[in-house]
């Protein structure tokens, strides 16, 4: 079952967000509509989680090299800088190029939920992909975020504004949680986690 809004207030005043905003926010100055932001909080049947400004990491095209998920090279990201602007605070994420970025957001699901990770349309609309990723049950950290530009032009991803929706699905319980089992990107920090096997 999809949870609404009233449960994930529920679950963040026991700690599953944190910082938790209980409604979706638009605008910094709700008098001033012309301070727009990429809306973040509670929504009807999900969060918008914001991005972290802490880091946001860009794969380098290094002709000749090969990818290898079982022997990850960090050599092949390099950081890229904060900007800001009247618009607020972005990186930029160049065209045809992947990323990786962070919540700023910290998940902790009870034992009875998965969450689901999925793009915001207002980026979708620019050609902006954010991949699709699982929290399983008791997964807690700051979610490591995947982003691909598949447009010719460079884009700004703006840090401290929503990013990508969770939606919260719960099941029977499970036998095995992903912290039970010791899950390999448990307790992740602010900071992007690289591949591991």
């Amino acid at each position: 079952m999809l949870k609404n809004d009233h449960w994930i207030n529920e679950q963040a005043a026991l700690g599953m967000l944190q910082p938790f905003q209980s409604g979706l926010i638009r605008h910094l100055d709700p008098e001033n509509a012309s301070t727009p932001v990429l809306s973040y909080g509670c929504s009807s049947y999900g969060y918008d989680l914001r991005l972290s400004p802490k880091e946001f990491l860009i794969f380098r095209h290094v002709p000749g090299t090969i990818m290898n998920p079982k022997r990850f090279n960090p050599a092949n990201l390099e950081p890229t800088s904060l900007h800001e602007d009247e618009d607020g605070c972005y990186f930029i994420l160049p065209s045809h190029s992947y990323g990786l970025g962070v919540a700023l957001e910290k998940i902790k699901l009870p034992s009875y939920i998965t969450a689901i990770c999925l793009g915001k349309s207002t980026y979708a609309r620019l050609g902006i992909i954010v991949n699709t990723t699982p929290a399983e049950a008791s997964w807690e950290g700051h979610l490591t975020l995947e982003f691909s530009n598949s447009s010719g032009a460079d884009c700004r991803i703006y840090a401290n504004e929503g990013i990508c929706q969770l939606l919260f699905f719960e099941g029977d319980p499970c036998d095995i949680t992903y912290a039970n089992r010791t899950g390999k990107y448990q307790h992740q920090s602010e900071q992007v986690t690289l591949a591991k096997v």
